[in-house]
């Protein structure tokens, strides 16, 4: 196994949050989306953040895992943005509004908790049939970062025994780690030969510790 440590990267929030950050003559928009099943993701730009919201463009993958989109002309004054989001279903909704800050980032810390797992979830363990109208959430502990590598977080892991075990969406098994021994390790995008969803289980002291997934994108940043 090809494991390396290596700190956790802060991923961008999690739809329906994002994040616009002012760069230089640029504002750039950033998330997180776990909705399937998506048509289309319209941005939209208002300078009260209340009125007069205008699309002014869309984002080129709406399905993908990662989404960014960069205004290249943001209006003089105070920027706020919105996302329009269609599903396939006819059904829509808006994000939240954010105001476009100054070397900032805003929080990626909603995690997935137990609730989430209960709510997005049903008796079997698989992901629920409303899935495509309720926010993924990265699990705590095993998520993708921006280079698209694996990270797995487990600060307990020179104290406790840890297993875990990875399998491909239909639940085929891939492969497993028999002990993680480090708190922070990244397991490389390549090693699972493919793009897409992915599951796991984490197991602690031989117990089941968490049992959900995560996605390595197509085009992930290098």
């Amino acid at each position: 196994m090809n494991t390396t440590v290596k700190a956790q990267v802060a991923n961008p929030p999690v739809l329906p949050n994002f994040q616009a950050l002012i760069k230089t003559g640029k504002i750039q928009l950033d998330f997180i989306s776990g909705f399937r099943g998506v048509s289309t993701i319209g941005v939209q730009r208002s300078l009260d953040s209340v009125l007069n919201f205008n699309t002014i463009g869309y984002i080129a993958d709406p399905n993908g895992f990662r989404g960014s989109y960069v205004d290249n002309k943001p209006l003089p004054g105070k920027n706020y943005y919105r996302m329009l989001i269609t599903f396939s279903n006819g059904r829509f909704m808006y994000t939240k509004t954010m105001l476009a800050v100054e070397d900032s980032t805003i929080n990626a810390g909603a995690k997935l908790s137990a609730t989430d797992i209960q709510a997005m979830t049903n008796k079997t363990g698989k992901p629920a049939e409303k899935e495509a109208v309720i926010p993924w959430k990265p699990s705590n502990y095993i998520y993708t970062t921006a280079d698209g590598n694996i990270n797995i977080k487990l600060p307990e892991a020179p104290k406790k025994k840890y297993v875990v075990k990875f399998y491909e969406a239909t639940g085929a098994p891939l492969f497993e780690i028999e002990q993680v021994a480090e708190p922070f390790l990244i397991i490389e995008k390549a090693i699972f030969l493919h793009a897409g969803w992915f599951n796991f289980e984490i197991f602690e002291e031989g117990k089941l510790l968490e049992k959900w997934n995560f996605y390595i994108p197509l085009n992930y940043r290098s």
